[in-house]
């Protein structure tokens, strides 16, 4: 996989020119439809090829293992003093808004479902909307840059993407839960209990492996050690979040902005800080390379069935409606307390992208629970997020600037 990132990266880099983690993903998605076709030809060889990429364990790799990395390098590169400035709005958009979105999304999927004569659970649907609201637009901050936005805006959109990771993946658990013992075990307390001790906890919890590496670093002026402390606070904080059952993503935010923006400016030197950039920048390219590849290779093994494309297809408004609607009614909450950019809801809604996580969440949902229906709507939603919001964002922001 590293290879074909590599090579991946250099032919969009070296021809495409596209950002780097879109090219990757389109040159893959491209290559596997290239094997589809050579599939008619040579079944064999295709079929050698799609058993690998069955082999691969995308839900493990993103939920177990990128996921952590990936969250902390993103928190680590943010502003402290802006994030402070937009806290209210990042708050209410990665809880409000998640949760706003996940029903509306829900809602909308079972009145198609019911005008199309295709029964779906209303509990299934509230699932899939579950796992198809966090945004990840990760793809495309260094677009947003480019089109020279407000740094209040970018720092919305970030650090709402960042949270509301957290906050999806809890909500994804907490709903699973209702619905695979069936909703007649539903338990509102339990439920509850499960929200707050996942989120409550990987915030403190978060805070203070940020504060345990502050007290480390500062005692050291030696960047090779540092930086190796920081690897250490993402791989083993994650690990033991995951023991104490709090929600590890949310433990990494924190521990990221504290080390990026503390620690960094008070206990390093200016070696380790540029060391430390530079290695956690190069890990978040890296892992969104090997991220965005899977992806594209992930058309493979999708079951090509012709009504669930075209649930997927429809399902691509009512996301859009869906994030409209977060974006919307959260800012009628909170006019009266913060300001807003001009043109921040278009902005905000065209640039909440869909990503990976959506992708692994979906494999993790077993078939008697409609998960090849996921996994296809999911796809869909993603490569549409992906490949027409991600490369028009930029034209968006500037023309609307």
């Amino acid at each position: 996989m590293t290879v074909l990132a590599a090579l991946f990266a250099y032919l969009n880099h070296r021809f495409i020119r596209l950002p780097g983690t879109i090219g990757i993903m389109l040159i893959s998605l491209l290559s596997s439809l290239a094997l589809i076709v050579i599939g008619w030809i040579d079944p064999g060889l295709v079929a050698e090829i799609t058993r690998l990429v069955k082999s691969v364990d995308l839900y493990t790799i993103v939920m177990k293992i990128m996921l952590s990395f990936l969250l902390f390098a993103g928190a680590i590169h943010l502003d402290g003093r802006v994030m402070r400035r937009e806290g209210l709005s990042i708050l209410t958009y990665s809880t409000m808004g998640t949760i706003l979105s996940t029903f509306f999304v829900g809602g909308f999927l079972y009145a198609l479902c019911l005008l199309l004569h295709f029964p779906l659970d209303f509990l299934y649907c509230l699932l899939f909307g579950a796992l198809i609201s966090p945004t990840d637009p990760i793809a495309v901050i260094s677009i947003l840059r480019q089109a020279k936005i407000p740094a209040t805006l970018e720092a919305k959109i970030s650090g709402e993407s960042l949270f509301n990771d957290g906050v999806a993946v809890v909500l994804f658990i907490a709903i699973y839960e209702i619905v695979e013992p069936g909703p007649t075990h539903f338990d509102a307390g339990h439920i509850a209990g499960l929200f707050f001790r996942e989120v409550g906890g990987g915030l403190l919890f978060g805070a203070l492996l940020g504060y345990c590496g502050y007290l480390l670093l500062r005692t050291i002026d030696h960047y090779q050690v540092e930086v190796m402390i920081t690897l250490a606070l993402v791989m083993g904080g994650y690990l033991l979040a995951d023991r104490l059952h709090i929600s590890g993503p949310l433990a990494m935010v924190v521990a990221g902005l504290i080390t990026g923006n503390v620690t960094r400016s008070t206990a390093m030197s200016e070696t380790t800080r540029d060391y430390l950039d530079k290695f956690w920048e190069m890990t978040d390219e890296f892992l969104n390379a090997i991220l965005f590849l899977l992806v594209g290779f992930e058309l493979l093994v999708l079951p090509f069935n012709g009504m669930y494309i075209v649930l997927g297809l429809l399902c691509i408004p009512i996301v859009l409606l869906a994030r409209y609607l977060s974006v919307v009614l959260p800012i009628g909450f909170l006019r009266y307390h913060t300001t807003f950019e001009k043109n921040a809801i278009p902005i905000l809604t065209w640039g909440g992208l869909r990503g990976g996580i959506s992708v692994a969440l979906a494999l993790s949902i077993p078939l008697g629970m409609q998960g090849e229906l996921f996994l296809v709507i999911t796809y869909v939603v993603v490569l549409f997020s992906i490949l027409v919001q991600g490369l028009t964002i930029g034209k968006v922001a500037k023309r609307l600037a």
